[in-house]
């Protein structure tokens, strides 16, 4: 079975967050996306399936990262458009319909040059799902409650998967780690990760809620943090910004985020970013079904 292993949220390979796309997958199960997707150490890879059903633009997509299987995600539905685009891309700019198990999404994909995409995805409204008491919040990234920023209130913003954004001011976000694990304190609150956003300057990290693992850029953490910026009125409607999220992990995440309405009321969020085209492989054997 082939793959391609693509760089997103970057404009030059062995930068950015890298991801497994399988354009093909539709004879595997779940358990060997599962496993494939633990063998090969992405932090996530995305299974494109139902080819020929609806069009090459259509086609249903199953993203897993370590765990198990994601409803939704960012920078593999980003990564698999780019791949589509590059096999079945006539135009320069072209428009797909990814459909999740929860939800279908829009990803539109502009060619920039060989090997080279950029990746756009409306990640559609946002839902905002409470602001939790910033009490002892801090400590959970081994900070003091005085890194917080005081003028911007914790909350749990959903775009697909709920994370709790929690801004921070100074040097907070290069001190900041994952001390113990992350899940039963972000369950009370609502949420199923933490984002952790410095505003002013527009920076963000994320780590699986294990704190083993810290993610390069994380596009459905963004979507959620361009709401919340929107919300709060740091930035217009329509507003592109550039979110910059990975320099501690030695390698560096690029996103450009947007967020249409007002309020509690935001309609529409976008995130989007460069992909690179990194290599193509073939598996020799695949796991049991």
């Amino acid at each position: 079975m082939r793959f391609h292993h693509v760089d997103v949220f970057t404009d030059r390979p062995f930068n950015g967050n890298s991801l497994a796309v399988f354009p093909d997958a539709d004879a595997l199960t779940g358990a060997q996306m599962l496993a494939i997707t633990r063998e090969l150490r992405h932090f996530e890879s995305v299974f494109l399936l139902g080819e020929g059903t609806s069009g090459p633009h259509v086609r249903r997509a199953r993203v897993f990262d370590l765990a198990g299987e994601l409803e939704f995600a960012g920078h593999p539905l980003l990564g698999a458009a780019a791949v589509l685009h590059a096999l079945h891309g006539a135009a320069d700019h072209e428009a797909w319909t990814l459909r999740l198990t929860a939800r279908s999404v829009e990803v539109t994909t502009d060619r920039r040059g060989p090997g080279r995409y950029a990746s756009l995805l409306d990640q559609g409204a946002a839902a905002f799902l409470g602001r939790p008491d910033p009490d002892g919040l801090a400590a959970l990234f081994d900070l003091e409650p005085g890194d917080l920023d005081a003028d911007l209130p914790p909350e749990v913003v959903s775009t697909g998967l709920s994370y709790l954004v929690l801004p921070v001011r100074g040097d907070a976000l290069a001190r900041a780690r994952v001390t113990a694990p992350l899940d039963e304190p972000l369950a009370r609150l609502g949420a199923e990760y933490a984002y952790l956003l410095d505003t002013a300057a527009m920076e963000g990290r994320h780590w699986t809620n294990d704190g083993v693992l810290e993610d390069v850029a994380t596009g459905s953490g963004a979507g959620c943090a361009a709401a919340y910026l929107r919300s709060h009125g740091r930035i217009g409607a329509g507003q592109e910004r550039l979110l910059r999220q990975g320099r501690h992990t030695g390698r560096t995440g690029e996103m450009t985020v947007s967020a249409e309405g007002d309020g509690r009321t935001i309609h529409s969020v976008r995130v989007g970013g460069g992909v690179a085209l990194v290599a193509e492989g073939r598996l020799r054997a695949l796991p049991p079904a």
